[in-house]
């Protein structure tokens, strides 16, 4: 319908044209022509290529050849075949056209999304194969039809005609897409089939199973006596659309439901027993007003079932059916009962213009909602609509081509939508051809459009004349892609979308066509090559496409951010890549272009003649060193080396091929890339890609270290293809020589390459994965996403633990030769600072903790295998242990490098570690007692079977800091030697194992052991012991550090009772442990003098007496709790270190004589900063010294005795104030560090800046005014010696000794 305007060959040429369907495909070379002519004359020159001249997958396996750019442009926009029809179908065809040469028979087919099946109908046979298999022919089911759906005469032209038949697939398999998007291999489908025409229904239970095939039942729409014919009994009404599920709860049993043109939708129950017609609903409503009744013909239209609910398990399912004028939604329930119920309805034609499509408009005459389809995800419905208008100015009749799309309304539910309107519009209508010419009706309720192919967005329509066209919204404009084929090629008979491996749903759209196989539109061909809607589209015979590539090209460079890139022979390895290209990552400019080319010319001259004499100064002046990383010139010219495709490799000789000639094709890329590291040498190109550009030189060497392991790969592949093999496979077809876990990882490696790029789509898997050798980390990309369709849970425990052994090792020989290769080769790469390796990027660590930790899941199985195999586990699991670990090491090494964010990084990998190196410790300790369980000497066998199990483990866990196992290990073989040797080789910037070990043993309170390691690890433990000071001194002892030793004796003993509890600083005691109690840390204070004696230290004397001044200070404490009486208040204090401002507090509180003067002794024993910072206290010890006597009564005794100077002194040296002076400001005061009359002088007068003194205290007493004489004559007695000899006590407090108890 929307095809380009070719100029065809007229019908005189195709007549004179050779009959010739034996094409010369590389999947058809053995078949014999049934007529001789060896090509086509006078062939179109446009159009789709046919598949009989050489490919772009051909083309890729010859070395590449320099196309002019127009040449390159064609190859860019072009379609590409990706599957022949497999030979019993081209067989097919041939007879079928020999015996009707004159009616030129067309053939019938479609394909299946979900299965991915594809389907030709030829006479009366009906064949059915995966179109994603490279290999086709050898999944070819061939079915007989029932005559009973025939239509009765010849078999010819219009009997297999393409609009004739209606086929469901139904997938009997309960494995539906999962993570990563994975769709197996079809195994058990059965086939619903309705002839449109006989209008008669077949089913075939199980296309797979032998048993079945024959097993055809049939049914017919209408009864013998009632079927329907139109007013003019010319014919019948048709079958319009057919649509069947499964049923969950019977085998081998669906619901088929069908509408017909009469406005009838029917029920059928399709089971191995027969097909009973179970309902039939009338679906003709009142008629849109836009048009005459007859407006009506052919609807409904559509029937699909509703994405959102395709659950295999679930009992009812929704299903739109689109009418000439609304969307209704039904719901059904899978039984076989056929229950259905109308949820809602939604009108597009319409008065409402918001609704969708509006009626009666100026120029409008009919309207035609064509065909329906929705997205994956069941949010976005799409309507084909085509509008017949008069041009009112010309009166010119054409027809407008459009698309509605339509989304559910916020806060609808779509799983039970129910009540108003539930659509509404997700965009103004598209319109795809303004006007295009007006065809016959049946013409247009024959087209068919689907939705969600690549890009995204894209829609496909296709017409009954053969054509098909992409429509895509980009830029702000409808941009039409035309699929054609030459007459001599067939028509398209339906159209899909490959399933994609990514992140994303669908992949490109895939074409089936009647005489030249499967064909791709990549998403590339559909942005370069759509043009603008033409103006007029008279099916073949209109042009869309006359626009010459050369102004195309200009205009889409010019528009925006795309560089059309020169089609090479490294095209194929694109893939979806080609996206970062077309949204403008990674661009490359002509001269990247034109450097490259460069650089092959000069690679290939030094292949031929050894010398390389000046290809710098080229390369530099051509600015070949501009670029850094992938689109660097040098490293793509390493990766195709390293990616190229074999020359002779060909799917169709199976995978046997690639068994033989895999590793010659390696080696030779391995002695090509190594001539290219010597081109580079002798070039002296690596010197400079070494100062300049070292990540570009780094993904070169790596392409030389993915090589070695790929051929390590297939060296391993080929042992494990000589041993027994499993016999479970993934691939159906697998030959059990090359079957097993790793062979099935090859596939589906491969499998997804060949769906993200469809160049390859006409590749076998196994060519594809050891071709794309830049691409190794795919294989870790599945063991992440898909290993549970490697190793599913339906096999048994033996298998699983085979393969899981084998894809282990499998990992472990890629990083094994890829290290050898960088040993050998070390002195090659740049410096490695801030570079990644790329073993150790995410997707390679993700994807081997993947495996990993399925492994140690069957850990909890391995009591099912023998000794041998659980010990062969054993090993695979710890060698790949050694590779992850590596992998993890690697990446935080260089992400600290250049200064990223780590510590995530670094908190996994730890976790990991962990699990891994415990869990392999388990199984170590596991196997040693199952060894020796019934032996006598079971301690000797034990310790020798651990000592050689556990030697690698231990050396795993040394280099990666795993100092746990290290400590198990150790202290299991109960070996001190083996110990004290890995703390010496394990040391590290926070005390490495030698800490861990010291934790372990101070934890476990085996402080003997711990101390006698001091003797060996001096430095180590005394730096441990910094946060245990509660042995620290012991250790200083030994090293005969007293000074030492007595500052942190003397810091314990003062330690606060919450400090001891949450720091665990508390005293051990005969190997228990308990609280610090005032006897103890008096034991420590005298520990201290001795140890502070012993050193003699410069101002140990100081130190000396600060402790003496801390021992009094616990004292006075003991003497306090014995005055209190044994209350609550005292059970509460019990032993702990109350401050000096509680005991002084206490010693008021008391009112006791004797401690109203002991609280001056504190201060006296504490410092100057404690005395600054408590004066009001002080002045409080005064006050209260002053209360304890009655200085009112010895004011009258002292007037009425008259008391003499004599009396008078010896009275006043018998009171509070005379005491307590005499302790602070006379001669016998014995203060540390402190000076009273600093803090608190005696006078008024002597106070500096108005402070207080002892004298402002006491005129504050309520006696001053009578007694003060008497008071102030006491308090200066208590000095008055001193006084006379004009100098107090000096202060013996310096800077050397410990901070005082405060």
């Amino acid at each position: 319908m929307f095809s380009p305007a070719t100029n065809k060959s007229g019908p005189s040429v195709r007549n004179n044209v050779e009959i010739r369907r034996d094409f010369d495909s590389p999947l058809s070379e053995n078949r014999r022509p049934l007529q001789g002519s060896p090509s086509v004359p006078n062939r179109p020159a446009t159009g789709t290529p046919a598949p009989w001249p050489s490919r772009l997958s051909v083309i890729a396996r010859i070395p590449p050849v320099k196309k002019s750019d127009k040449e390159a442009e064609i190859d860019a926009v072009k379609p590409v075949f990706v599957g022949e029809f497999p030979k019993v179908v081209r067989d097919a065809q041939d007879m079928l056209l020999q015996n009707h040469a004159s009616d030129d028979p067309c053939n019938s087919g479609g394909m299946d999304k979900e299965t991915s099946l594809a389907w030709i109908i030829c006479g009366k046979r009906l064949f059915m194969w995966n179109c994603l298999s490279p290999t086709a022919s050898s999944g070819c089911v061939e079915l007989e039809l029932p005559s009973t759906i025939l239509e009765s005469g010849s078999i010819g032209k219009n009997s297999s005609n393409s609009n004739n038949w209606l086929i469901c697939v139904v997938n009997w398999d309960n494995t539906k897409r999962t993570a990563g998007n994975v769709v197996k291999q079809c195994s058990s489908a059965g086939v619903v089939i309705c002839n449109k025409k006989t209008r008669c229904l077949a089913f075939y239970p199980d296309i797979y199973n032998a048993n079945w095939i024959s097993s055809v039942t049939s049914a017919v729409f209408y009864e013998s006596e009632s079927i329907y014919y139109e007013k003019d009994n010319s014919n019948k009404q048709c079958i319009n659309s057919l649509i069947a599920s499964p049923i969950p709860a019977n085998a081998n049993s669906c619901v088929a439901l069908a509408c017909s043109s009469d406005g009838k939708l029917w029920g059928f129950l399709c089971s191995p027993s027969g097909i009973q017609r179970k309902r039939v609903e009338n679906m003709s409503p009142q008629e849109s007003k836009n048009s005459a009744p007859a407006a009506s013909k052919g609807y409904p239209r559509s029937l699909m079932w509703h994405p959102f609910t395709q659950l295999f398990d679930e009992p009812y399912r929704q299903f739109l059916i689109l009418t000439n004028h609304e969307i209704q939604c039904f719901e059904v329930k899978l039984s076989p009962e056929v229950n259905m119920s109308k949820l809602w309805s939604h009108e597009i034609v319409g008065n409402d213009g918001d609704l969708g499509i509006q009626k009666d408009l100026a120029g409008q005459k009919r309207i035609w909602p064509l065909d329906l389809d929705v997205d994956s995800d069941g949010k976005v419905m799409t309507v084909l609509i085509a509008i017949f208008c008069k041009d009112r100015a010309t009166s010119s009749s054409y027809t407008e081509y459009s698309l509605l799309t339509m989304q559910y309304k916020s806060g609808v539910d779509i799983a039970k939508p129910t009540g108003g309107k539930v659509l509404e519009k997700k965009a103004p209508i598209q319109v795809i051809v303004p006007k295009a010419r007006v065809e016959d009706e049946d013409i247009l309720l024959s087209m068919i459009l689907k939705v969600g192919g690549k890009p995204a967005g894209s829609a496909i329509i296709l017409s009954s004349d053969g054509t098909a066209t992409v429509s895509h919204y980009w830029r702000n404009s409808t941009k039409l892609y035309q699929f054609d084929l030459p007459y001599d090629a067939g028509k398209v008979l339906d159209a899909s979308v490959f399933p994609s491996l990514e992140d994303s749903k669908d992949g490109a759209w895939a074409v089936l066509t009647e005489k030249a196989g499967v064909w791709v539109i990549p998403e590339r061909a559909v942005l370069l090559g759509g043009v603008e809607p033409p103006e007029r589209s008279l099916s073949r015979k209109g042009s869309s496409n006359d626009r010459s590539l050369q102004e195309e090209r200009k205009n889409t460079a010019s528009g925006g951010y795309i560089v059309p890139r020169r089609a090479s022979s490294e095209a194929w390895n694109a893939g979806d890549r080609q996206r970062q290209s077309l949204t403008g990552a990674a661009l490359r400019s002509p001269q990247d272009e034109d450097s490259e080319a460069l650089l092959f010319q000069l690679f290939h001259d030094f292949l031929l003649s050894g010398q390389a004499v000046g290809v710098l100064d080229k390369l530099n002046n051509s600015k070949a060193f501009e670029r850094e990383g992938e689109i660097n010139v040098f490293v793509r010219a390493s990766k195709s080396i390293i990616d190229t495709l074999a020359k002779h490799w060909t799917s169709s000789r199976g995978p046997e091929i690639v068994v033989s000639v895999v590793s010659t094709q390696l080696v030779e890329k391995q002695h090509k890339h190594q001539k290219f590291l010597q081109f580079l040498a002798l070039s002296k190109c690596h010197e400079e890609l070494c100062s300049r550009q070292r990540q570009s030189l780094q993904i070169i060497m790596e392409h030389g270290e993915k090589l070695a392991g790929m051929i390590g790969l297939r060296e391993l592949q080929n042992t494990i293809s000589q041993s027994d093999a499993t016999g479970f496979g993934l691939y159906s077809g697998s030959d059990s020589r090359i079957s097993g876990a790793l062979w099935d990882l090859i596939q589906l490696v491969g499998e997804r390459a060949r769906r993200s790029t469809v160049l390859l789509m006409d590749r076998d898997n196994a060519e594809v994965f050891y071709s794309k050798v830049s691409d190794l980390e795919e294989i870790f990309h599945c063991l992440e996403r898909q290993l549970n369709f490697v190793i599913s849970g339906e096999m048994s425990s033996l298998v699983r633990f085979q393969r899981a052994c084998e894809l282990s090792n499998a990992c472990v020989t890629i990083f094994h030769a890829a290290m050898k290769y960088r040993s050998e080769h070390d002195i090659w790469y740049p410096p490695p600072e801030g570079l990644t390796p790329w073993y150790s990027k995410l997707v390679i660590s993700r994807g081997l903790w993947g495996l990993a930790s399925f492994m140690l899941q069957l850990l909890n199985e391995t009591n099912r295998l023998d000794d041998s195999a659980r010990l062969n586990f054993y090993w695979n699991l710890e060698l790949l242990s050694e590779v992850i670990l590596e992998s993890y090491s690697g990446a935080i090494a260089a992400k600290a490098e250049r200064k990223e964010e780590y510590i995530t990084l670094l908190e996994e990998y730890w976790n990991r570690r962990d699990a891994l190196l415990n869990s392999l410790y388990q199984q170590i300790i596991l196997f040693s007692k199952a060894t020796i369980q019934d032996s006598t000497e079971q301690n000797k066998e034990q310790k020798g079977i651990l000592t050689e199990v556990s030697s690698r483990l231990l050396s795993i866990a040394k280099r990666h800091e795993g100092y746990q196992t290290m400590w198990n290990i150790c202290s299991n073989l109960n070996d001190s030697e083996l110990l004290r040797t890995l703390m010496h080789e394990s040391m590290g910037p926070k005390g490495g194992f030698c800490c861990f070990v010291f934790k372990q043993l101070y934890d476990s309170k085996q402080f003997s052991k711990l101390m006698r390691l001091g003797e060996e690890f001096q430095e180590e433990l005394a730096t441990f012991l910094k946060q245990h000071s509660n042995l620290l001194w012991l250790h200083e002892m030994f090293l005969h550090q007293f000074s030492s030793a007595s500052e942190t004796l003397h810091s314990l003993s003062l330690l606060k009772d919450y400090e001891s509890t949450s720091s665990t600083e508390t005293i051990e005691s005969c190997g228990s442990t308990c609280r610090l109690t005032l006897a103890k840390r008096k034991h420590c204070l005298n520990l201290a003098k001795i140890s502070a004696m012993a050193g003699r230290n410069f101002g140990w004397e100081v130190k000396m007496k600060r402790i003496e001044a801390d021992l009094n200070i616990l004292q006075f404490q003991e003497e306090i709790l014995g005055l209190l009486p044994d209350n609550e208040e005292r059970q509460s204090i019990g032993n702990q270190l109350l401050p000096p401002v509680d005991l002084v507090e206490l010693c008021l509180k008391i009112e006791n004589p004797e401690l109203s003067l002991r609280a001056f002794d504190i201060f006296a024993w504490t410092s100057t900063s404690f005395l600054t910072s408590n004066t009001s206290l002080l002045e409080k010890c005064w006050r209260n010294a002053a209360n304890q006597d009655d200085w009112e009564r010895l004011h009258k005794m002292s007037i009425t005795e008259g008391w003499s100077d004599e009396t008078t002194t010896q009275t006043l040296k018998r009171t509070a104030l005379f005491q307590a002076s005499n302790k602070c400001y006379g001669p016998e005061s014995e203060g540390f560090e402190v000076r009273f009359d600093e803090v608190l002088p005696l006078r008024q007068e002597i106070s500096k800046d108005g402070s207080s003194s002892v004298e402002a205290v006491l005129m504050q007493h309520k006696d001053f005014p009578d007694a003060g004489k008497l008071m102030l004559t006491a308090v200066m007695l208590g000095s008055y010696l001193d006084a006379l000899n004009g100098t107090y006590v000096a202060s013996i407090g310096n800077d050397y000794g410990h901070a005082p108890m405060e």
